[in-house]
């Protein structure tokens, strides 16, 4: 997996259209979510794709977390959002200032509103999730 800097300094040297193939790529390198897991209960709400994420937890006790969306700018959406909090503490998650992370990226200006609109609720999904386990 990629670290959230390099895909940023990748991102940065592109056109919009590269920048969304990038995305796409992103979220086709995902790692499968099994449909078993795709419930209700793992669905983010406020977005306008489907979105789902389910945490697991690691013998280190880093979060580690699945995700799939039946849209593909999304998918790529929620793993541009994973790197910057997959397989850290909880306490890490916590810490961290995920739009600040995500901020370069600058995907208010670069997607639309119905895209990007479900990312608040996905970065307290996952701040929620840490929270439990902290």
């Amino acid at each position: 997996m990629q670290s959230l800097a390099d895909v940023r300094d990748e991102y940065e040297f592109l056109e919009a259209d590269d920048r969304y193939r990038l995305l796409i790529d992103l979220g086709r390198a995902l790692e499968p979510m099994p449909d078993a897991l795709k419930t209700d209960a793992t669905l983010v709400r406020g977005c306008s794709a489907a979105v789902w994420v389910y945490p697991t937890t690691r013998d280190d006790g880093t979060l580690h977390f699945l995700a799939d969306s039946n849209a593909a700018i999304t998918k790529g959406i929620i793993a541009l959002v994973l790197l910057a909090v997959q397989d850290r503490t909880p306490k890490d998650i916590l810490a961290s200032d995920i739009p600040g992370d995500l901020a370069p990226f600058d995907l208010g200006n670069q997607l639309s509103s119905n895209r990007t609109q479900g990312i608040p609720n996905m970065i307290a999904l996952i701040r929620e999730t840490a929270q439990r386990y902290a």
